[in-house]
């Protein structure tokens, strides 16, 4: 069974007693009766192990947990959207969405499928929308399912936030930070600043997820990942996140050791000779391999194998005379030992590697931490 799921009604009278100050006020704003509202608030003081509240004759005045807490809960109940939604539907309609089935998120999470069932339905009938249709043997979210996906994705990160902030300022460790590595990342990059982070922070899990941007930008924006790491995109395909820019990378052309081109007098026209292993047209890199072509004057030749493994395409390279366009950090083993071989780009190739976040996106210490280190990290790669 996985963690207990939240009682959004809790952190409602919380963010509401913040807001207005005084139990009436605050009883009014969220539909609960006064002593429904204090146990409310007595029962999330129960589960955090803090005092939220001072009370006096002047009212309630928050603590300082509250104050870390409440501006976190007004955001979840924002992107909730629903006073009728129970943490248990959350939940339970979350797990649904990223397992895929019904049976597949009972397995995840220890809860029956007719527990699941019954909780997706009956937030389908509290928020009055179908969520989810049935195709065949599977499922997929109608659009006010995709809407309500990421809302309550990222109401469950704020939530997750708000807690690691209190349990920071009570000098507990732990938590998480969910990372999406896309490959250059995973290279030298990441593992020096997770190296670094944990020695600096024990106690706080770093969760890697390896993908393409493709497919991290979804988990990103639905909350499951903190950040994403990787070559940036032009603006206008990602309006909707924050990308910083961090240090250049500059590729250069690989092969296997004792390839031809390596004895070649003219690279810029003996490397057309050979097949090419690049990554989707959508990547950056394979964009700045098309510039580099365009630029020799030449016709962008035809990609016979996309592939963005670096895993795969290194043992591609190893079996024959094809080449890529890679970092050299990316291989840097296989050059020392010999067994690849690296050639400068014959037009200058470099691409902007960095940080990328939701907009608006508000870090916790800890999360601000590990921004710090990947800052720092970054800019001594290209010192």
């Amino acid at each position: 069974m996985t963690d207990r799921p939240p009682n959004i009604r809790h952190y409602a009278a919380l963010a509401a007693t913040v807001r207005h100050g005084s139990l009436s006020r605050a009883a009014r704003a969220v539909n609960l009766s006064q002593p429904a509202l204090t146990q409310a608030i007595t029962g999330l003081e129960a589960s955090l192990g803090v005092t939220l509240f001072q009370r006096g004759p002047q009212g309630m005045t928050p603590t300082e947990p509250a104050l870390l807490l409440a501006p976190r809960a007004e955001e979840a109940i924002r992107y909730i959207g629903s006073p009728r939604v129970t943490g248990t539907q959350l939940r339970a309609f979350l797990a649904v969405v990223r397992a895929g089935s019904y049976a597949a998120a009972a397995e995840a999470t220890g809860i029956s499928p007719a527990s699941l069932h019954r909780a997706v339905a009956d937030l389908s009938v509290a928020l009055g929308q179908r969520l989810i249709d049935r195709r065949g043997r599977s499922l997929a979210l109608t659009p006010a399912g995709e809407r309500r996906a990421r809302g309550f994705g990222l109401a469950m990160a704020e939530l997750r936030s708000g807690l690691a902030e209190v349990a920071a300022l009570q000098g507990k460790s732990g938590g998480r930070i969910a990372v999406g590595a896309m490959p250059l990342s995973r290279a030298r990059w990441l593992p020096e600043v997770i190296a670094r982070f944990v020695a600096d922070w024990p106690g706080v899990d770093v969760v890697v997820h390896e993908g393409s941007h493709a497919e991290l930008a979804g988990p990103l924006r639905h909350g499951e990942i903190d950040l994403m790491l990787g070559a940036l995109r032009e603006v206008t395909l990602v309006d909707d996140l924050a990308q910083e820019a961090v240090f250049e990378d500059c590729p250069v052309l690989v092969m296997r050791a004792g390839h031809p081109l390596l004895d070649s007098p003219d690279l810029a026209d003996a490397m057309f000779a050979y097949p090419w292993f690049l990554p989707g047209r959508e990547t950056p890199l394979r964009r700045y391999w098309e510039h580099m072509v365009q630029a020799l004057g030449r016709a962008v030749p035809h990609v016979g194998i996309e592939c963005g493994s670096t895993m795969m395409i290194r043992q591609l390279l190893l079996a024959g005379d094809g080449l890529t366009l890679l970092s050299p950090d990316q291989v840097s083993l296989e050059l020392k030992a010999g067994v690849l071989a690296a050639l400068p780009t014959p037009v200058p190739v470099a691409r902007t590697i960095g940080i990328t976040t939701r907009a608006g996106w508000r870090p916790t210490p800890t999360q601000a931490g590990f921004l710090g280190l990947l800052r720092e990290v970054g800019r001594s790669l290209t010192d």
